[in-house]
């Protein structure tokens, strides 16, 4: 009877300890013909193409969205031209890709866009009823001066705008045993963040918002032209870098097409 006891304790214990899941989201893609605008010369990368990812975190105290594709209204639509050499398509959204598992954006705890850019705030709208984390650099550029910064579309959000918020200084520890972590990365926006998860199996992932848009990008450690502060971006770059290597990280580049057809897609996850 003890033995028996003994068992069921460990294997409540092992369920309590158990690290989050994440789910990859395919919110669609993006075609540039020039990469200029990203710090590149069109010679020094040939990657035309961008992944457009949206992350679902699941921990026993509660769901987390990170990043939320495209907006809702190119799905279906086919190559939607988003600027001369410049297109989108998205084929699924989000919303009924999250009701493959069986949840709508009402089931999900707290959302968190590594920033405000369209293609990672597309469906946000959707996630009212969210505990929103963000920066409070993130939240006064995008809140309260977006009409100053032509890169944001405040339709997209505005749902928001009353949502229960949780607005941060730095890096934050979502569920208070450091599995899931915001990181504070500004210079692509103002409160850009990056998403840190220690995964049981998959091991310490860094999922790195728009820190970097190509392989080339952490190379040669260049920024786009739109970033709102180049300075303030590399010492990001350089402060996430030192995290990753301390913690013997894996960092995803989220836009990386290649990186993307070699990742498991929801219903998929990573442990």
């Amino acid at each position: 009877m003890r033995t028996l006891l003994m068992i069921l304790l460990a294997l409540a214990s092992s369920t309590a300890l158990a690290g989050p899941k994440l789910y990859i989201f395919d919110c669609g893609n993006l075609t540039f013909d020039d990469v200029t605008s990203f710090g590149l010369t069109n010679e020094e990368t040939d990657v035309r193409e961008m992944f457009v990812p949206c992350y679902l975190v699941e921990h026993a105290a509660g769901r987390l969205m990170f990043d939320t594709g495209l907006p809702l209204g190119v799905v279906g639509q086919g190559e939607v031209e988003l600027q001369p050499g410049a297109r989108m398509t998205y084929e699924r959204s989000v919303i009924d890709q999250l009701a493959d598992l069986g949840l709508t954006p009402a089931d999900i705890d707290y959302v968190a866009l590594s920033h405000h850019h369209f293609d990672h705030a597309g469906a946000a709208n959707a996630f009212a009823a969210s505990t929103v984390l963000i920066q409070r650099e993130e939240h006064t550029a995008a809140f309260e001066h977006a009409d100053q910064n032509e890169v944001f579309d405040p339709t997209l959000y505005e749902a928001l705008a009353d949502s229960n918020k949780h607005v941060l200084d730095g890096d934050y520890d979502v569920f208070g045993d450091r599995s899931v972590m915001l990181i504070s990365a500004p210079g692509h926006t103002p409160g850009h963040q990056v998403l840190r998860l220690a995964l049981d199996n998959t091991g310490p992932l860094y999922i790195i918002g728009d820190l970097y848009h190509f392989r080339a990008s952490r190379q040669l450690k260049r920024t786009p032209v739109f970033n709102t502060d180049a300075q303030q971006t590399l010492r990001s770059m350089e402060k996430v870098e030192t995290m990753v290597a301390a913690d013997g990280a894996t960092l995803w580049i989220e836009h990386d097409m290649a990186l993307a057809r070699t990742l498991n897609l929801a219903p998929a996850f990573y442990d």
